[in-house]
C-alpha cells in the first residue's frame, strides 16, 4: 500500500511490477493511473495464478498482463528499455538473518532465497530506457546496502523518504526513487510517519488508505493474500 501511494507516474507510461505476488500493487497503480499498462512478474505458479484471478475477476486484461516468470528470464522475454518505469518490493533479509517463515510463499517473499536487491537492480536497469524510474520500499537499516547496489547498475537515487512507525521513532523503512543513468543529485523528502499516535493514522496516511478505499469500490472482487 506503501509502495503504490508513493509512485508517481506521468501518464501514459508502460510498468512492470518485479515480484508481483498476488497483483495487487499492479491493479491499486491501475486505479489510480488509468492511462498506463502494467506487467506483473511473478516466480511462485500459486501467486501468479491468482494474480491472473484478480486481474479477471476486476476487469483489467486490457491493462494488466500478469507472466510467471523467475527475473533472470526477462533478460530474453523483453529486450533493453522496454519499461518507463519500475515498481518493485524485492526481498530484504539475507538469509543468515532471521527465522525463514515454514510457509515457503511467505519464505521466498522475504528472504533471498529466488531473488535479491542485485538481481532487482540488474534486470531493472534492462528494463529501463534512459530516465527511466525505479520505485522500491526497503528496510531503512540497508540503506547503504540498497544505495551502493543501485549506484553499481547505474540507477541512481534522485528521491528518498524515510517511514517512520510513530513520531520520535527511529525509521523502520525507506522509499528510494531511482532514475536509469541520473546524475548524482539525491532529495530527501520530509518523512513520513504512519501514526500520530497510538491507533491513529497521520493524515498522510489517510490520504493513502483513500487509494485503498477507491480501489476497494471499483474492484470488488479483489483476491486477498
Amino acid at each position: 500500500m506503501l509502495l503504490s501511494g508513493l509512485t508517481d507516474l506521468r501518464e501514459p507510461e508502460k510498468v512492470v511490477d518485479l515480484g508481483a505476488g498476488c497483483g495487487i500493487l499492479a491493479l491499486l497503480l491501475a486505479c489510480r493511473f488509468p492511462n498506463s499498462s502494467f506487467v506483473g512478474v511473478e516466480l511462485q505458479p500459486s501467486l501468479a495464478a491468482l494474480a491472473v484471478r484478480n486481474v479477471r475477476l476486476n476487469g483489467f486484461e486490457g491493462r494488466i498482463e500478469i507472466v510467471q516468470s523467475d527475473m533472470q528470464s526477462l533478460l530474453q522475454l523483453y529486450p533493453p528499455s522496454s519499461f518507463e518505469v519500475v515498481v518493485s518490493n524485492p526481498p530484504y533479509r539475507p538469509l543468515a538473518s532471521g527465522r525463514l517463515n515454514p510457509a515457503a510463499e511467505r519464505a521466498i517473499a522475504r528472504h533471498e532465497l529466488q531473488g535479491s536487491l542485485e538481481l532487482t537492480a540488474r534486470i531493472s536497469q534492462h528494463l529501463l530506457g534512459h530516465g527511466g524510474r525505479l520505485y522500491l520500499i526497503y528496510p531503512a537499516r540497508r540503506l547503504v546496502h540498497l544505495c551502493r547496489g543501485l549506484r553499481l547498475h547505474r540507477l541512481e537515487p534522485k528521491k528518498m523518504r524515510l517511514i517512520h512507525s510513530l513520531p520520535g521513532e527511529e525509521a523502520s523503512l525507506v522509499w528510494i526513487e531511482a532514475r536509469k543513468g541520473g546524475r548524482e543529485d539525491l532529495k530527501v523528502l520530509p518523512p513520513l510517519v504512519i501514526y500520530r499516535g497510538p491507533g491513529h493514522y497521520s493524515p498522510e496516511m489517510e490520504k493513502i488508505f483513500a487509494y485503498w478505499s477507491r480501489f476497494a469500490e471499483n474492484c470488488p472482487y479483489a483476491c486477498k493474500y
